[in-house]
């Protein structure tokens, strides 16, 4: 059900400080994190060997992690290094141990095979650790499988319905927009949309001064494998459109979000969403925040009793329509890429990029 050999979010770093031991099934898989006395993060299966108890129970030593069970320790590899009342430890006695790399305030966790774990394909997102954009990491569970939040995030029409008193403004942006390029990638897609001569959305209106000038709106948005989700936009004056970008009256945002499978049924969603025009405290990025949140909880609605419809109906055939474009390529190379996986194949995933 799951690609297994990619980098998947495991969380925001700020979720291991002051000892802290975190939790998380990924892939269906249990996982503890925790950040060592050196300032490594590591992962390892969050069942001691010796009786299945939680190493996330336990207690960070050094680097080493101890269960509070029967007091095995663990170092950052997986190894048993001690077993109270015991001197000889046999040698391959230990946990599994996952590759983790921390990279702009990410846990970036490898699932599948370790010697295929190849930093250089992690996705760089310079912004989220650019002094220039601010924003709050954040985080929601959802009931649901993660390609149906994917699909939610792949057609911007939901925007019109789902969110019209929130995120997207209005039923218009459905009827009167279309996108001006709808690009194919390898392990993803890149769609632009224009909403030209519009009223501010109402999370916009929030944090602007002149509320009711009106607005030209551009979402350049990429979802990559395995279902990241990387939006920027920018609001011009109406009727400057691209000439707009760069020149004063003109707010950017950038948006990623981040899907990984908790299992079949769960995912872990997280999300940043940055501005680059608030001053020295906190208070926009406060308002986004809440903007987002009860946005997604919308989705969140929706798509939670999505998968309930589907569960209860396995034979029943979802219908695409044209503007499924882009969900229906993800879909079709996520699961070549999972079935070339399974059968032995190491499909390339190259570097994607995120934008300036």
């Amino acid at each position: 059900m799951f690609l297994k050999n990619c980098w998947y979010m495991g969380g925001w770093d700020h979720e291991v400080m002051d000892g802290k031991l975190l939790e998380r099934r990924i892939l269906d898989q249990p996982v503890v994190f925790y950040r060592g006395e050196s300032g490594q993060i590591v992962a390892l299966d969050n069942r001691c060997c010796h009786r299945g108890a939680k190493l996330s129970q336990g207690r960070i030593e050094g680097d080493c992690v101890r269960c509070m069970y029967h007091g095995l320790k663990f170092d950052p590899t997986g190894k048993c290094v001690q077993i109270p009342g015991q001197d000889r430890i046999p040698p391959q006695l230990g946990v599994k141990s996952y590759p983790l790399v921390e990279k702009q305030h990410c846990m970036w966790i490898w699932m599948g095979d370790p010697a295929l774990a190849d930093p250089d394909k992690i996705l760089d997102i310079p912004y989220l650790d650019d002094p220039k954009w601010k924003g709050i990491p954040a985080y929601l569970h959802y009931t649901s499988n993660y390609l149906l939040i994917v699909d939610n995030l792949s057609d911007f029409n939901h925007l019109a319905f789902v969110h019209t008193n929130t995120l997207g403004g209005s039923e218009e942006y459905a009827y009167v927009t279309k996108p001006v390029s709808i690009d194919r990638l390898p392990n993803g897609f890149h769609v632009e949309r224009w909403h030209k001569n519009s009223d501010p959305p109402p999370y916009l209106r929030k944090v602007i001064k002149n509320k009711d000038d009106k607005v030209d709106r551009r979402n350049i948005a990429r979802m990559l494998i395995p279902g990241i989700f990387l939006m920027d936009t920018m609001f011009t004056p109406a009727g400057m459109g691209a000439d707009g970008e760069g020149k004063e009256g003109t707010l950017e945002f950038r948006n990623c979000q981040f899907m990984t499978p908790e299992t079949e049924r769960t995912t872990h969603f997280f999300w940043n969403y940055l501005n680059d025009f608030e001053g020295a405290d906190y208070t926009i990025s406060m308002s986004l925040l809440d903007s987002l949140i009860e946005g997604f909880m919308e989705d969140k609605e929706i798509i939670e009793e999505q998968q309930k419809m589907l569960d209860a109906d396995p034979s029943f055939k979802l219908v695409a329509v044209a503007s499924d474009v882009a969900l229906s390529h993800f879909r079709y190379i996520m699961d070549k890429m999972i079935r070339d996986e399974q059968a032995g194949l190491t499909p390339e995933l190259a570097p994607a990029i995120a934008a300036e």
